[in-house]
């Protein structure tokens, strides 16, 4: 079975992320070997209509579940005509939301868990996934995290010295 579980970065250790179609990546998994892609979420940026848009792309990958934190009754129309489950977690990584699906923990809900247009809430849209042509699996995706990491942690080294020198 493949299922979809909405993340907040491309790793099974990453949280679930709560917003459905705004959530940085679906990590696309195998049920039964736990084999997994990370896809990035193309719709996580756009201005309107995220969630129907992601929801068409996770039916379009052939998922039969979703586990995600919320998901909108847009979404949620694209799912139940498709025929694909949605499942909802809340304060749980990726592998944990797969271990509690096949122990028997979740329950597919029967409608939207969120009103239209929640995943903004007013806030900035999140900052977009890098660009990926392919799907990248766990090692990749964690090489990736921590070059970011290095990155962030050389930038602010870089404002600390500045403060310094003031």
């Amino acid at each position: 079975m493949k299922i979809a579980i909405s993340a907040s970065s491309a790793s099974l250790d990453s949280p679930v992320d709560p917003r459905f179609g705004r959530c940085p990546y679906f990590l696309l998994v195998d049920a039964e070997t736990e084999a997994f892609e990370a896809l990035p979420n193309a719709s996580a940026m756009s201005g309107g209509g995220a969630g129907i848009q992601a929801a068409q792309i996770i039916v379009q990958q052939g998922v039969q579940l979703i586990i995600t934190g919320n998901v909108g009754p847009n979404a949620f129309r694209v799912f139940e005509t498709a025929g694909v489950a949605v499942l909802q977690v809340g304060g749980m990584t990726a592998r944990e939301a797969l271990a509690a699906f096949k122990s028997g923990q979740l329950t597919p809900v029967g409608s939207a868990t969120q009103p239209d247009h929640a995943g903004m809430r007013g806030a900035p849209a999140p900052p977009p996934p890098p660009p990926s042509a392919q799907p990248v699996n766990e090692l990749d995706a964690l090489k990736a995290e921590v070059a970011e990491l290095r990155q962030a942690v050389a930038a602010l080294l870089e404002q600390v010295e500045k403060l310094l020198q003031s």
